[in-house]
């Protein structure tokens, strides 16, 4: 009976431990993309893009959903403006292109979420003691998680002004690679300036910032 009357307090702690992981976060401070390893300039048009992809557990620990282990790549952008007048990425297209030359879109939640494990929507169930059934726990909150994330760190900025810098995050699937950044690179293009004449467009290795990690572990 002690066992039985405890349960109500375990369950308590228990949504209480997944309503604090579910707090807001705060995204990372905005630093110019020439900061970044992983950065392509373009001085005649003053403008540079970095992407900083977010590949090891320790840096993932920032969003509330483990997307490495669903096969989901979290990259960070970077875009600095030292122009004088604004640039647009309202048309821009962001693709992360695998070495065969697959251009693979950034994901929506909804993309996100179908690429989730079939085992972490069931849920699970909650032992008992002294041979009693287990209670069926709800699903994980993983869709609510993934669209928190999204709100918070999705990349969103259409315009940045001159002499400024945003960044942002965006997601893309790449459960079908066994190494997604090897080789890989970010290509954007159709990114404007004030007068709607297109920049010529980016192209970032992944290998750059995958030769900063190694070097930074010598």
């Amino acid at each position: 009976m002690k066992h039985l009357k405890a349960l109500p307090l375990l369950l308590f702690a228990m949504a209480v431990a997944a309503a604090a992981k579910d707090e807001p976060r705060t995204p990372p401070p905005v630093e110019p993309a020439t900061s970044f390893p992983a950065v392509e300039t373009h001085s005649d048009e003053k403008v540079a893009i970095a992407v900083d992809p977010y590949d090891t557990k320790e840096k993932e620990k920032l969003f509330r959903v483990d997307y490495l282990s669903h096969g989901v790549m979290p990259v960070r952008l970077i875009v600095t403006n030292n122009g004088d007048k604004p640039i647009s990425l309202r048309d821009a297209r962001i693709l992360f292109e695998t070495p065969s030359g697959d251009r693979i879109q950034a994901s929506e939640p909804e993309d996100v979420e179908r690429v989730m494990s079939r085992k972490d929507r069931e849920g699970g169930k909650l032992p008992m003691p002294n041979g009693l059934p287990g209670i069926h726990l709800p699903a994980k909150a993983s869709n609510a998680k993934v669209e928190a994330d999204f709100d918070n760190f999705e990349y969103g900025a259409l315009v940045v002004e001159p002499h400024s810098t945003q960044a942002g995050f965006l997601f893309y699937d790449v459960s079908q690679l066994p190494d997604p950044l090897k080789g890989s690179s970010l290509y954007i293009y159709k990114v404007k300036n004030a007068g709607g004449a297109e920049l010529f467009y980016f192209e970032i290795p992944f290998n750059k910032y995958l030769k900063s990690r190694s070097n930074a572990m010598k």
